[in-house]
């Protein structure tokens, strides 16, 4: 039975307001055997019945599955480049609440420390319902949870120290965590392998092969942005050259309009892109930009298969403000076969929030199978 009442805890959870008959569809067994699971769950404090919201149709009330409201939560932590977040999730994937703050690229003892405050604040406000806490960060995370973010100077960081004693923890880069939510409630559902790209500080994504992200042997895979795309004259703070990063995020723009790299070169390549008046320079830069992006595109098609493209943070903000440099470049590189029918390239429809509903996700996935 034990098997059985994970199984219907993940339909719930994948589900949220299913009926206990449909869920017993979905897991293949009988009225009876759901209503003995649903009232072993609902006693242990993990599911509950209620009403569901009135059709206007006669006969017998219908009940929905929701969670219990004294189970058990998630904490899906966000960290960007310059900011912090903290949620606290229910089965279902609902936020109850949340905290969040800058940290503008302070080092990480400082954001440690902030993060951790929220974390046991929320600890503190739910009792002993937080049970997992799930992690998005950006930079690659090795299979021992140590982080290592070049662009902030983060290295080696060993990342239990924000909850040394989480139940269940998990933790993974930014982009692959949003290429996760992306498959599983956004824009790439029911695609059978998809590619993520995520540009802000630097550009990352993920392979998410029939609904498997995959992460490598070592837990970096992912790191597009530098493979060797860009202008080998280039240097990277990676250590290596040509990267293709540094040929589609700020720095790009800055070095092509002659102008310094600013301090937040996430910030102005974002006011450059979405500008409604740009200068004609400005304008030219970011088409240039805007072709770099799809070239790229088009060798990891090449290479991958890939049947569907998503691009979030300034990737998405490129496909709306030059979409025609992007097909343009993208068409261009790929192999011919490729052209009369390309893989789509969309805007994630998670937007920034892709990252965190993807730690969200990804912790309540391995806590779930611990809970029953």
């Amino acid at each position: 039975m034990a098997t059985r009442s994970t199984e219907l805890l993940r339909v719930a959870h994948a589900h949220p307001g299913i009926t206990r008959a449909a869920a017993a569809r979905l897991l293949g067994v009988g009225t009876g055997a759901a209503t003995e699971i649903v009232a072993r769950l609902s006693q242990a404090r993990l599911l509950a019945e209620v009403p569901a919201a009135r059709s206007g149709a006669r006969g017998r009330p219908t009940t929905v599955l929701v969670p219990h409201p004294h189970g058990p939560l998630v904490l899906a932590a966000a960290i960007t480049h310059e900011t912090w977040r903290v949620d606290a999730v229910e089965m279902g994937g609902q936020v109850l609440a949340s905290d969040d703050g800058r940290h503008d690229g302070a080092d990480w003892p400082t954001v440690a420390a902030a993060l951790s405050a929220s974390i046991t604040a929320f600890r503190d406000r739910y009792a002993d319902r937080p049970r997992a806490l799930g992690l998005s960060v950006p930079g690659t995370v090795s299979p021992a949870h140590r982080l290592d973010a070049a662009t902030l100077l983060w290295r080696d960081i060993d990342l239990h120290e924000l909850w040394p004693a989480a139940p269940v923890f998990v933790a993974g880069n930014d982009a692959t965590l949003a290429a996760s939510a992306e498959s599983r409630s956004g824009a790439a559902v029911g695609a059978s392998v998809a590619l993520h790209l995520r540009i802000e500080a630097g550009l990352g994504g993920a392979v998410v092969d029939h609904g498997n992200a995959l992460i490598g042997a070592t837990g970096a895979a992912g790191e597009f942005g530098h493979m060797p795309f860009g202008d080998p004259a280039i240097a990277c703070p990676c250590g290596a050259r040509g990267c293709w990063g540094t040929a589609v995020d700020g720095t790009a723009l800055a070095r092509l309009l002659g102008r310094p790299v600013p301090r937040d070169h996430v910030a102005y390549a974002r006011r450059l892109i979405t500008a409604t008046a740009p200068e004609p320079v400005e304008r030219a830069a970011v088409r240039s930009v805007a072709g770099a992006l799809g070239r790229g595109i088009a060798g990891l098609v090449n290479g991958i298969d890939a049947d569907l493209v998503t691009l979030g943070g300034l990737g998405a903000d490129l496909l709306a403000a030059a979409r025609d440099d992007v097909d343009a470049a993208y068409r261009a590189g790929l192999m011919a076969y490729r052209r009369d029918n390309p893989p789509p390239i969309l805007p994630a429809a998670l937007g920034d929030g892709g990252p965190i509903v993807g730690a969200a996700g990804e912790a309540w996935s391995a806590l779930l199978v611990t809970l029953a």
